[in-house]
């Protein structure tokens, strides 16, 4: 598990000594004097997953290839429903956490006001249920969903043109 912080910067050991989170802040505190607590990556990424999957107008996560392996590993394992930490990377330290997210919006939102609530919503739900303070929720639209899409990489149909 690696350790971020916006002043020390990326790579110092999660055993390093942090100062417990200020008294007042709302958030749990991860570091006390009756020990540690600490919050495995994988668990922040499906926090983020399902938290981006709730906001309207995000159609699905990942980039295509990430989303064409998903299909294939969906199918193979007969797993129910997706992969929720698909197209979500994380970087978690003892106070702190910094999330990329990979997007596919349906056609007609606002990209900017949907990347402000997934950044919202990724926030919320991560500081609420960790106690970690979001650094940063880095958000990158990937494709966008058509309602004639006969796949979910984008492509448009094959039909006829014209009548």
């Amino acid at each position: 598990m690696s350790t971020f912080s916006s002043d020390a910067g990326v790579g110092t050991s999660a055993s390093a000594a942090r100062a417990p989170s200020r008294p007042g802040t709302g958030r749990a505190e991860l570091v006390t004097d009756r020990g540690r607590t600490t919050i495995a990556d994988a668990v922040v990424q499906k926090i983020a997953g399902i938290a981006t999957r709730e906001v309207a107008g995000v159609y699905d996560l990942g980039t295509g290839g990430t989303r064409a392996i998903g299909a294939v590993r969906e199918r193979i394992t007969s797993s129910r429903g997706p992969n929720v930490a698909q197209g979500v990377s994380v970087e978690v330290g003892e106070t702190q956490a910094a999330v990329d997210v990979d997007i596919v919006c349906d056609y007609g939102v606002s990209i900017a006001e949907l990347a402000a609530a997934v950044r919202r919503n990724v926030t919320e739900a991560i500081e609420r249920m960790t106690g970690l303070e979001v650094a940063e929720v880095n958000i990158a639209v990937d494709d966008i969903h058509l309602d004639d899409d006969d796949t979910d990489t984008g492509t448009k149909s094959s039909g006829p043109r014209v009548q």
